[in-house]
């Protein structure tokens, strides 16, 4: 904030009186971001338009990427001296704390081995426990039970508590897929929460409990395949009667999961590229419904494929331009139906393994 030049004129030891907070307003955050990027692109980087926060830097063998959300920073280069110059320009253009590796950021916590990195939100879990009263419950084995939850049962008194609770849940499913599905069941319900919706919500506090440090693994010697499954659950909402779609990456409701899968896989394309990692050959991506496979390879327009929405083809244009490949998977190999369906103890547990979901915490 710099003062008017008319301040200095009338004498010295003048302030000015501040009248409003400027940290808290909305234009705070959207200006502070504004003056950050003028800098670090005078820098030299390039800001990613997979992802706006995202700022890269190539200069020969050296690989600089920087993230930013509002106020906290993450930088990572492959040579070391790099980085301290970098901190040094962001010291002389602003007051920066530096924390040194990163182990907690926003919430998620990064640990490192050899073998690669692993995140996980322990430490937010077992919040949620504590506040919850969990931390001594008997954990149990799956998220949600299989018989479909509806409309019926007692209003509760206290909804804000069932609401602040699935938006725990919505925040650790970060890197929690294993409960994805779980929490779109239940964030169905947040108009009017009934007693039979918080049971089933608490349920998922119960199975957070078994597994609180549940995480993610990245591993280093990674070839960089982008390999995707998609699932649909046809009318599977016993109210609405709507599909639920879902994904992960690593006839017409198939046909729409495919576009979906097909967007995310794009974007993680490009930001591959941000990170100068480009993929050469076309990602794979496996769906169990063969009618679905067979509308994305035919080009020709039958009659029925007319009520199909034109974006939904856009599969069939990635397949076109090499961007992706469409592969048959069973539907008992199909991982994305963790994210559409209850799934049974033993059905849930060796999906949970082929997804490569991981517990570093737990005994050996």
């Amino acid at each position: 904030m710099s003062p008017h030049p008319g301040l200095w004129r009338q004498g010295e030891n003048l302030v000015c009186r501040l009248h409003k907070s400027l940290y808290g307003l909305k234009q705070a955050s959207r200006l502070w971001f504004a003056k950050f990027t003028e800098a670090i692109l005078a820098a030299g980087f390039i800001q990613s338009k997979a992802d706006y926060s995202l700022f890269t830097c190539k200069d020969g063998k050296s690989f600089t990427a920087l993230l930013i959300y509002v106020d906290d920073i993450l930088i990572t280069r492959n040579d070391i001296d790099a980085i301290n110059s970098l901190k040094s320009f962001l010291h002389t253009c602003f007051h920066i704390k530096d924390l040194g590796d990163l182990k907690y950021f926003l919430g998620i916590e990064v640990s490192r081995s050899k073998k690669g990195i692993y995140v996980s939100q322990r430490k937010y879990a077992l919040e949620i426990l504590k506040d919850y009263g969990f931390l001594g419950a008997r954990p149990i084995d799956f998220p949600i039970e299989e018989a479909k939850l509806s409309d019926k049962g007692e209003l509760l008194k206290d909804p804000e508590k069932y609401r602040r609770l699935v938006g725990q849940l919505l925040y650790l499913t970060i890197t929690r897929p294993d409960f994805t599905y779980s929490v779109h069941v239940l964030s169905r319900f947040m108009h009017q929460p009934r007693l039979p919706h918080m049971d089933a919500a608490l349920r998922v506090v119960r199975y957070l409990k078994s597994t609180p440090g549940q995480g993610l693994p990245f591993q280093s010697d990674n070839k960089l395949d982008l390999i995707a499954y998609c699932d649909s659950d046809w009318a599977g909402c016993p109210i609405t009667r709507r599909s639920t779609i879902g994904y992960c990456v690593f006839l017409e409701a198939e046909y729409r999961a495919m576009a979906s899968t097909c967007c995310e896989v794009t974007w993680l394309r490009f930001l591959l590229q941000d990170f100068h990692l480009p993929s050469s050959e076309a990602s794979r991506m496996y769906c169990d419904n063969q009618a679905a496979l067979h509308i994305a390879a035919n080009l020709v327009f039958h009659e029925r494929t007319r009520h199909i929405e034109m974006d939904c083809h856009f599969t069939r244009d990635k397949i076109l331009d090499g961007t992706v490949s469409t592969w048959h998977v069973n539907s008992s190999q199909q991982l994305a139906d963790t994210f559409t369906k209850p799934l049974g103890k033993e059905k849930f547990s060796a999906m949970l393994r082929k997804l490569g979901v991981l517990d570093i915490h737990s005994p050996t």
